[in-house]
């Protein structure tokens, strides 16, 4: 891939992916590509291929992929907490769990007042270890990628874990179904995802964002923009605040004024990106079928 790759909106765009880099297509063979997380200690990446119940591994220092979990109890979205640890959401358990450094697993959340999550998606960690996830219906609407079954809560919601007391509480309940999430690198922000257009035209394909109180508790909703292309799903920010995000046609990059400013051209629908190598510079990207990666001139927001 080349310059033409690269889809320059807005001049600010130009000067953050180096026009001759290469985007690498690094492993294919998926079926539904999904939730890298990047281990910097260990360089290496972990993602997940739901339907095909498994997780990957991809070595940064040799190219190498190899078999990180099967089964993975349809393992979707994964995050690195602030020791090094990967937190997981499982469609197939319809929990959230935790890879303790032993390998053995602890569960951190998997019922909400006596009632069975529908199938947690995607997560995510604040500075202050509390646990933010979402919690549609995608792993319960068939066995594709879980095993079907009735919402038991009736609603898809956003969730926050308590670090103290592992208290469960829910902090917006009015999307249709939440997907990806992220923080503004101050923490001041949180954008959510909304991808309700999956169960009908007249549900949202948009992003939102909510301004978030040191407590944790989310206000001032409003929409940050209108995916222009297929659905947004995954993303995550630049140490600019910058948002890098799955659509139908690639990676979409909005600055923070809520602006599409460019786009990295992808041949496959994208579920979701993360930012990865020793400074954080090299973006990874889970479409569908494959794992790709490309170097850019700006670094992830740090995140562990």
């Amino acid at each position: 891939m080349a310059a033409s790759d690269f889809e320059v909106i807005d001049e600010r765009f130009a000067r953050l992916p180096c026009m001759t880099a290469t985007v690498h297509r690094l492993f294919g063979n998926c079926d539904w590509a999904e939730g890298p997380a990047y281990f910097p200690a260990g360089r290496y990446l972990v993602w997940s291929d739901a339907p095909n119940n498994r997780m990957l591994r991809y070595d940064e220092t040799s190219d190498a992929v190899s078999v990180f979990r099967q089964p993975s109890n349809n393992a979707n979205g994964n995050t690195v907490d602030r020791q090094g640890r990967l937190v997981t959401c499982e469609h197939g358990t319809r929990r959230v769990t935790r890879t303790e450094h032993d390998g053995t697993i602890t569960v951190l959340a998997e019922s909400y007042q006596g009632k069975r999550l529908n199938s947690p998606n995607d997560v995510v960690i604040k500075s202050d270890g509390s646990i933010w996830f979402t919690d549609p219906t995608y792993g319960i609407d068939s066995d594709y990628e879980g095993n079907r079954a009735e919402s038991e809560i009736g609603g898809s919601f956003v969730y926050r874990i308590d670090p103290h007391s592992g208290e469960l509480s829910v902090v917006c309940d009015d999307f249709v179904k939440p997907n990806g999430l992220a923080f503004s690198p101050d923490e001041s922000l949180l954008y959510v995802v909304d991808t309700g257009r999956t169960h009908g035209a007249q549900h949202p394909a948009h992003m939102r964002v909510f301004d978030v109180s040191p407590e944790g508790k989310l206000s001032n909703t409003r929409i940050f923009a209108e995916s222009t292309a297929g659905l947004f799903d995954g993303f995550r920010l630049d140490s600019e605040g910058r948002i890098w995000t799955s659509a139908g046609d690639g990676v979409h990059c909005y600055d923070p004024d809520s602006t599409l400013i460019g786009k990295i051209k992808i041949p496959e629908v994208v579920a979701n990106v993360c930012f990865g190598g020793p400074k954080l510079e090299r973006l990874f990207i889970c479409a569908t079928t494959s794992l790709y990666s490309v170097r850019l001139f700006i670094n992830g927001a740090k995140t562990f």
